[in-house]
């Protein structure tokens, strides 16, 4: 069967690499992928905009692809779905209802509390005079969060109160995020240690990914801007197999009885970023209606199953008593990124080297594109060089050797991945 893949990231080009490798597939296309996903073995690239989903529709109707996986999220919480379905394409995702999980984070929180899921006392508000009073009554430091999508950057983490009322005014007045800012969240911050929990999703049934855990801040020691991520390693020692059924049962079982019970019919990935106490307490920071990035280049370079075959089960709605089987090795990723990335940046540097993958490593591209047969920059993340090792600390040993021997100009990565997990080992 043929494939279509729509997005350009990190993300696209592990999905579409592991569904490659089904016995079910004869070709994947990648809509509009990168130059990764360009030099990628089975894999090719069409040039349709990743919001363009007519002729999307029309691509996969002339081409005969039977199935498509949309990667990003705001497709997805822009109805991509809802047309597919109505044309009578099978395409894995939410519709447009269901990813407001990830759209707004008001309707996320209010879903959340109606439905007694774990997570952090929150506000929510339209009006930045009574946000900045809301936010005088909080402990510091203070989370605030922009209400749309922000491509994972909308989040200020507020250790003055001078800092929260600047970061309210930016996102509210001074137009920081768009038309994502007009409504902020505002949280009580969370202690603990993060982790990405993400699972598949048939409607009825939710069955897990291995776990992860991302880095968001842009610098060593989680300092600096909140970027889309770092880098990312699986499994996550934070999800002891305690934690892990504590998770299933606070989180994910009452997160599919809540959307049941609402009617919303979720078909797709689910992906839980989650604050786990000092007592292996779960508490929800936020839903996405998609798989993470960068956590799909770790978890899909151990995943064994068939990634083609779950998707169309998913949407069979027969999901009920699979697993999805894993390698018992580690992997973790490590994200090059562009100087001044998150903030401004430049595009077009020449990438010199990119070393060969081999049974322990792979490098996939996420903002790159391919000139007269060369690779460029053309993104914020540009690269996820990721390997497999007995543990963590022999992971990251493989991926950090692996980053000396790529270069283009300005590169910046953190040197710390995966830092908690090696303390844990040692």
């Amino acid at each position: 069967m043929k494939i279509l893949v729509t997005g350009s990231g990190g993300r696209e080009h592990a999905l579409a690499w592991r569904l490659a490798q089904s016995p079910l597939v004869t070709e994947v296309f990648v809509a509009p992928g990168n130059a990764g996903t360009a030099l990628e073995e089975n894999l090719s690239n069409v040039d349709i905009d990743v919001m363009d989903f007519k002729a999307q529709i029309s691509f996969v109707k002339e081409v005969g692809i039977e199935l498509t996986l949309i990667g990003p999220e705001a497709p997805l919480v822009a109805g991509v779905v809802d047309l597919f379905r109505e044309a009578g394409l099978k395409c894995f995702g939410p519709d447009a209802l269901g990813a407001q999980l990830e759209g707004s984070k008001t309707f996320t929180k209010n879903f959340l509390a109606r439905h007694e899921i774990p997570t952090a006392a929150y506000a929510s508000f339209n009006d930045a005079t009574k946000a900045i009073e809301y936010a005088a009554g909080m402990d510091l430091p203070i989370v605030i969060k922009a209400d749309g999508l922000a491509a994972g950057k909308g989040v200020v983490i507020a250790q003055s109160q001078d800092e929260a009322i600047n970061t309210i005014k930016d996102m509210m007045q001074g137009n920081a995020f768009g038309e994502a800012g007009s409504i902020v969240v505002i949280e009580e911050f969370l202690a603990g240690e993060e982790a990405s929990f993400i699972v598949m999703v048939d409607g009825k049934n939710a069955i897990p990914f291995a776990s992860s855990q991302d880095h968001k801040a842009a610098y060593d020691g989680d300092m600096g801007p909140n970027t889309g991520g770092m880098g990312a390693y699986s499994p996550a020692p934070v999800v002891t197999p305690k934690v892990f059924e504590e998770i299933m049962s606070k989180v994910i079982r009452p997160t599919m009885q809540g959307l049941n019970d609402d009617g919303i019919f979720y078909v797709g990935f689910l992906y839980a970023g989650l604050m786990i106490d000092a007592d292996g307490n779960p508490k929800v920071i936020e839903f996405n209606c998609r798989f993470g990035d960068p956590e799909t280049q770790p978890i899909m370079m151990r995943m064994k199953s068939d990634l083609v075959q779950l998707c169309l089960d998913a949407i069979d709605g027969s999901l009920a008593n699979q697993e999805i089987e894993f390698d018992e090795r580690v992997a973790l990723t490590v994200v090059m990124a562009a100087k001044g990335y998150p903030g401004s940046y430049a595009k077009g540097q020449k990438i010199l080297t990119i070393p060969e993958e081999n049974d322990y490593s792979k490098t996939f591209h996420a903002g790159t594109t391919l000139s007269a047969g060369k690779v460029f920059t053309n993104g914020g993340r540009v690269l996820g060089v990721t390997a497999l090792g007995k543990n963590v600390g022999e992971a990251q040993s493989r991926v950090y050797r692996i980053l000396k021997e790529i270069e283009f100009k300005d590169a910046l990565y953190r040197s710390d991945i995966g830092y908690r997990a090696i303390e844990r080992e040692s």
